[in-house]
């Protein structure tokens, strides 16, 4: 029986869905489409291979350590899902993920078959996906290299191209001759009349022996950092660290750009076979609208909308009511700290947006209003000179480190649940209504003991209130 290591590459920018998605949020843990995020559609995606013909392993999610709790958190959420989490330090993109992932795989004189899949990617059709993958196995058994093409259905210039020849092998497999890398509109034209050019889906199948061959002769500085930080990682539970420093001197690199598109000049054999799943990347707010739902004037929308005269557009409603009069093909998408507004065809350039914000050092580009914690999360509601008002909520049996701040102090008052205190010597506890005050440089642990949601505002009062103001003493999440 054929043995199978399913790989999940969840990094991300956090740009192409802003301000929906953010650099400390981005668009893989966002519930767009059903009523699960893409991450655990994709986890869910790679579950159901245990309905093929092999031996199915654990899964492997690559992720940021900045993202760990965000993985952990959803990961939890679907039943019978086994999965380890290696933690990149730093993004190095996806060529040293995919290197770090095989040397886990390999393990003990194993050599499994790699389903490489991103994290951030639609696929509605489960059994359609099933078959494209093991008829790519089956070639992966024999050595080959197997890239999913998608049949383009428009001049896109946001994807690479895959150029085929035009003999179907036994597995439906077609010979690859080519790559290209986003092409100019009048290229892409030519390449959809052609009928030989596929988009290339980012999902690739392979054994995890073949990936480090191929990886350690086409960019073998790549390889031989990736070993390095990985031959001195460490385990923590489901966590697994490739070296901090030396992880950092990894030159960054695609799976494209550092093996693939060099496969057709090489002695690597690769080949393609056309995945027809409804499959979409959404890599823009237009893509969103694409797979959406949409009413009988063609608009995609979610929360709190009316519309009037309003056709071919995406609402999105995070926080306020949304009204559109005489509206046609834009994107509105609302949070609680931003509002964009664009037209449709426009949104594969939001990045020109963003980084005029990182000139101006806006933390929108950064993080949402409310920013999860490994505890649970904190709401900004309201900040002015020398003060910060913050709704807080902690998970039952969770708790926030023991901690102190030296430039500010903070101030309690319990909405719901219950609170076990510690302030400095004094430990006690506060339910619903009732408040208590943490001295400035005061040793402090904020605890929910019970079996509900603990939420309580804080007001913060000082002449800093940066969250970089902070001292740990203890944390069990494993945090400088």
């Amino acid at each position: 029986m054929l043995e199978v290591t399913p790989v999940i590459l969840c990094g991300g920018s956090g740009e192409r869905l802003w301000p929906l998605s953010r650099i400390s949020f981005p668009k893989q843990f966002l519930r767009l489409s059903g009523k699960a995020t893409l991450f655990q559609q994709a986890l869910d995606r790679l579950q159901n291979l245990k309905n093929l013909p092999l031996k199915l392993n654990d899964i492997l999610v690559v992720t940021n350590e900045e993202h760990r709790f965000l993985a952990l958190d959803q990961l939890g959420k679907i039943k019978d899902v086994k999965a380890s989490l290696l933690l990149e330090p730093v993004s190095r993109n996806t060529a040293p993920a995919l290197t770090i992932a095989a040397m886990q795989a390999i393990g003990k004189n194993k050599d499994p078959i790699l389903v490489v899949i991103p994290a951030d990617q639609i696929i509605q059709n489960q059994s359609s996906f099933n078959k494209s993958i093991y008829q790519a196995i089956q070639l992966a058994y024999k050595g080959s290299i197997v890239v999913l093409g998608i049949k383009p259905t428009k001049p896109e210039t946001g994807f690479g191209y895959i150029q085929k020849d035009n003999i179907k092998g036994r597995h439906a497999e077609f010979k690859v001759l080519n790559f290209t890398e986003k092409p100019d509109i009048s290229t892409a034209e030519n390449y959809i009349k052609s009928g030989d050019y596929f988009w290339n889906s980012g999902i690739f199948i392979l054994r995890a022996s073949l990936w480090l061959r191929a990886i350690k002769k086409l960019d073998p500085e790549i390889y031989k950092a990736s070993f390095k930080a990985f031959n001195l990682r460490k385990t923590d539970g489901l966590f697994i660290r490739p070296d901090e420093k030396l992880f950092k001197k990894i030159t960054s690199n695609s799976i494209d750009y550092a093996v693939i598109e060099k496969c057709p000049s090489s002695t690597f054999d690769i080949k393609m076979i056309e995945l027809k799943a409804g499959w979409n990347d959404l890599g823009s707010w237009d893509a969103v609208w694409q797979i959406g739902s949409k009413d009988i004037n063609k608009n995609v929308i979610n929360g709190d909308v009316i519309l009037k005269n309003t056709k071919n557009s995406l609402i999105y409603a995070d926080h306020k009511l949304v009204v559109t009069l005489g509206l046609d093909n834009l994107v509105i998408i609302e949070t609680p700290d931003t509002v964009l507004i664009a037209n449709r065809n426009q949104t594969q350039n939001i990045k020109t947006a963003l980084n005029k914000l990182k000139i101006l050092d806006r933390q929108e580009v950064l993080s949402h209003r409310k920013v999860s914690r490994p505890w649970g999360w904190f709401d900004n509601l309201d900040e002015g000179k020398d003060f910060k008002v913050k709704r807080i909520q902690i998970n039952p049996g969770s708790s926030i480190s023991l901690q102190k701040h030296s430039k500010r102090a903070e101030h309690w008052i319990i909405v719901k649940g219950i609170a076990e205190v510690i302030c400095d010597d004094k430990k006690f506890i506060l339910h619903k209504n009732e408040s208590t005050y943490i001295p400035l440089g005061s040793k402090h642990k904020l605890s929910n003991p019970g079996k509900n949601i603990l939420e309580l505002i804080e007001v913060q009062s000082g002449n800093y209130l940066g969250e970089d103001d902070i001292v740990r003493f203890k944390d069990v999440y494993g945090r400088k």
